[in-house]
This record gives structure tokens, sequence and C-alpha cells, in this order.
């Protein structure tokens, strides 16, 4: 798909902040408020824009813990990552889970409140699992990046 400078330029202040005024935006990005309402429309009909969200401050929820979660599986098979995608679904705790490549088999983010919830996530909903076959959490101690914000200067 081929966007725009208009697209590229509405991406870009819309993953700035996305409650940014329909008037404004289109000021922005030298628009009719029509012509940009109408832009973003199509780029979220076409999946560009996936859906708009509030971004929360987690060590203000309470949550203090946040780790990475390497899971390897006891097989490889579609039925397991089912099995396990599924579970990992519905679990309020894990903010992202990604199949990778390498000797582990799924990479979660986990947030939860304190050192002892973690131990009760883990021992609770991951490791007793029938799909797993080992866990290794690393714990975040700062967080010196952390965006949202998709750079494409190329496009």
């Amino acid at each position: 798909m081929k966007l725009s400078k208009s697209d590229l330029s509405i991406l870009r202040f819309l993953q700035g902040n996305a409650a940014i005024s329909h008037n404004l935006l289109a000021e922005k990005v030298g628009m009719s408020r029509s012509s940009c309402w109408r832009r973003i429309k199509e780029l979220t009909d076409i999946g560009v824009i996936q859906k708009t969200v509030a971004l929360l401050n987690r060590k203000k929820l309470g949550l203090e813990i946040q780790a990475y979660l390497e899971v390897s599986m006891t097989e490889h098979t579609e039925e397991t990552k089912s099995l396990f995608e599924n579970h990992i679904l519905s679990l309020d705790e894990v903010l992202q889970c990604f199949s990778v490549s390498g000797d582990k088999d799924y990479i979660l983010l986990v947030a939860t409140k304190n050192m002892e919830s973690y131990d009760k996530f883990l021992n609770t909903h991951i490791l007793p699992h029938p799909t797993v076959r080992a866990a290794k959490s690393t714990f975040t101690l700062r967080e010196v990046k952390n965006s949202t914000v998709y750079s494409f200067p190329d496009l």
C-alpha cells in the first residue's frame, strides 16, 4: 500500500497524541477538517490505524514488577501452539506475547503488582500449563526507552 505525504503526516501526529482534535490535526497537516477526518477513517478501515488507546503509567497503577518471560514449549505442534496462545490471551498480566526464533519459543512482557504476585502468576498460570517445558524471567530494572511510535522515513 502506498501512503501519501499527508497520510504519513497524519500518522506521525496521531502517534504522538491521538486525542488531538480533528480541527487542530487538519490545520497541522494542511488539510480541511472533513478531508482529514475521511482520511483517518480510510486509514482505520484498511487497518493502518488499528485502534486508539490511552497509554497508562503502570507504576502509578501499582504495577511495580515488569518482566520479560521466555517460554519453551514441550512440543512444536499446531495444537500445542494454539493451546498456549489461547491461554496467554486470557491472562491480563501479559501485555505482549511474541512467537520468536532461537532457543525459546515465546517471549512475554508481564506486569504485576509485586514479586509475590509475579511468583503466583508464574507458578499458577505459566509453569503448570501442559504445553510449557521451561520458563526464564528477566526483570526490568529501569526504563530507558518505551515507545509506541513507529518511524517511517523511507515510505
